[in-house]
């Protein structure tokens, strides 16, 4: 998955936003508005940040608009992140994908004055400004030295909030309450955040949703991921029922996945927590940098991963995955011969390039082959590649599909993590690297963006590599006693019962269970005539005390 340093072929008028039009590593045109839940987002930095800042998502009452507008989606909508992203033909019936880069800014201005024709123009070609999600600004870290016991403590107190009966159920109609305004349900919602500790225990008990309450909502929406705006939307209130039970299994499951671990913190390391799709940049303790990030889609997922960061890759080639190429390259040259050719990817063979009308692509002899995009602007990794050798062969990149960082929901790569204003980040990494200029020189915004502008292909290795992990808590504790949650995206925290050992066996409590429960040596036709038996009245003792007879009692024990 990693590309190969070869030769390659420079280009650096390159169109910024073009991209491998089908892969969703590449992206394409996505509305960013109708991508799903919120999980976490928006990158914000303690340290200095380029010149070009942008613009962060609304908050407040827009918050709320952008939950109900999510909430709106189906569970069949959001499980299919990874299909998101789908080829659009172009007028020209290429096959390319439309830039996923946010379209330049109309220039129809109506009193626009004839004399100005090249501003006009001007105004014509500057792109809209980039909008990443809202992440929250927490310095508390996802994954510290402590974050196992303390996430045990948690789930033993979610264990006895369930034991003592949890929460209520609140109503629908809560989500449309305003502040100010007063409901019957606000007790139970009080008793709920006083319990999980987002409301003082001394608040003055009433009915209505004053400042301190809403204050309290706002530090729950923070613990799960959500826009902190005070306001009840739907998400809201989705997350505020989930049973505690439930909430102490994700708090469990996530502490089972740390065990064994040996991960070196250090002063300084990287955490990616994948529920979240955030990147943090921890150093003393301390998360100086939280980045949105796009991880894998369900299909794809981003594997857990304990590595060091050694090396940063400017303008990278993409070498594309014999998965990618098969499922993906493959249809794309059967419907249109110059698909590699307009996105720059090149087949190398043994003995060097392969001329792509030499290749059948009817059949599947593309996959022996290795197919590398050459670095640029619309290079899939983008222009930035953070390295990190593991066995599962992902690491961080840039990627020329950012208007999916604005999005809620954010799992469609193909299992590496795409991560917005990396550049800040490739800047926090190289912190104590000698810059450009030799000795004593460092690397810079600026440094950075002419290490990048020439196009050539360059590798910097860091002096003392960084710790680097990707987690999968979809529940944890940080060390100030708060319990923090995030959706199961992989559904990792329930995984489906395992089966009998001949599988002969059904759960407990289904219709055919004394028929199927039979030994394996039974006769069909046995099998088939306890079949209609159970179906008749249960008055009808005869049949019932055959079942009885064929259960053994070792199916029982099993059971």
């Amino acid at each position: 998955m990693g590309p190969v340093r070869s030769r390659r072929h420079a280009r650096p008028g390159a169109a910024l936003g073009a991209s491998l039009s089908l892969l969703t590593l590449l992206g394409a045109t996505v509305d960013a508005a109708a991508q799903g839940v919120p999980a976490t987002a928006a990158p914000v930095s303690a340290a200095p940040v380029p010149p070009a800042t942008p613009a962060v998502a609304p908050e407040g009452a827009a918050a709320k608009a952008q939950e109900v507008k999510a909430s709106e989606l189906k569970p069949a909508e959001k499980a299919a992140d990874a299909k998101a992203v789908e080829l659009k033909p172009t007028a020209s019936g290429s096959g390319e994908s439309k830039p996923s880069d946010p379209k330049p800014v109309e220039a129809a201005a109506p009193d626009a004055t004839p004399g100005k024709p090249a501003e006009a123009a001007k105004r014509s070609r500057e792109p809209a400004p980039l909008v990443y999600a809202k992440v929250s600004a927490d310095p508390n870290p996802a994954l510290t030295p402590r974050t196992f016991l303390d996430t045990l403590r948690a789930a033993e107190r979610y264990a006895a909030f369930a034991e003592a009966g949890g929460w209520e159920r609140l109503p629908d109609d809560l989500a449309r309450l305003k502040p100010g305004e007063r409901s019957p349900a606000i007790p139970a919602l009080r008793h709920h955040l006083t319990l999980t500790g987002d409301l003082p225990a001394d608040a003055p008990p009433n009915d209505r949703l004053d400042p301190p309450l809403v204050a309290a909502i706002a530090a729950f929406q923070g613990r799960h991921g959500l826009p902190d705006s005070g306001i009840l939307g739907r998400l809201t209130l989705n997350a505020l029922n989930v049973p505690a039970s439930v909430r102490q299994k994700q708090l469990a499951a996530s502490a089972a996945r740390l065990m064994g671990s040996k991960f070196p913190f250090g002063e300084r390391y990287i955490v990616v927590n994948i529920p979240s799709a955030a990147v943090e940049a921890v150093e003393n303790g301390t998360v100086v940098r939280r980045y949105v990030a796009v991880v894998g889609s369900p299909d794809k997922a981003t594997p857990t991963v304990e590595t060091r960061i050694t090396d940063i890759n400017f303008n990278p080639t993409w070498t594309v995955p014999a998965s990618v190429v098969k499922n993906e390259i493959i249809p794309q040259m059967r419907k249109n011969p110059g698909y590699l050719a307009k996105n720059h990817i090149r087949i190398l063979g043994p003995s060097g390039e392969v001329d792509p009308t030499k290749i059948d692509w009817a059949g599947q002899k593309a996959v022996a082959y290795t197919l590398r995009q050459d670095s640029g602007f619309d290079n899939s990794l983008g222009q930035v590649r953070i390295d990190m050798p593991n066995r599962f062969a992902v690491y961080m990149h840039d990627t020329p599909a950012k208007s999916l960082f604005a999005a809620s929901v954010r799992f469609h790569s193909h299992g590496c993590v795409r991560v917005g204003q990396v550049k800040e980040l490739v800047g926090w990494l190289l912190q104590g690297t000698d810059g450009p200029n030799g000795p004593g020189s460092t690397w810079g915004p600026i440094e950075i963006e002419t290490g990048i502008a020439d196009g050539e292909r360059r590798d910097i290795k860091l002096p003392k590599p960084v710790p680097v992990t990707f987690v999968y808590l979809t529940g944890y504790a940080t060390p100030d006693g708060k319990a923090h949650f995030r959706d199961d995206i992989y559904k990792l925290d329930t995984p489906a019962p395992e089966p009998a050992a001949t599988g002969a066996i059904p759960p407990a409590g289904a219709a055919t269970a004394p028929p199927a429960a039979m030994p394996a040596s039974a006769k069909p036709p046995a099998r088939k005539a306890a079949a209609p038996a159970l179906a008749k009245p249960a008055g009808e003792a005869h049949p019932v005390k055959k079942v009885e007879r064929r259960q053994p009692e070792q199916a029982v024990h099993v059971d």
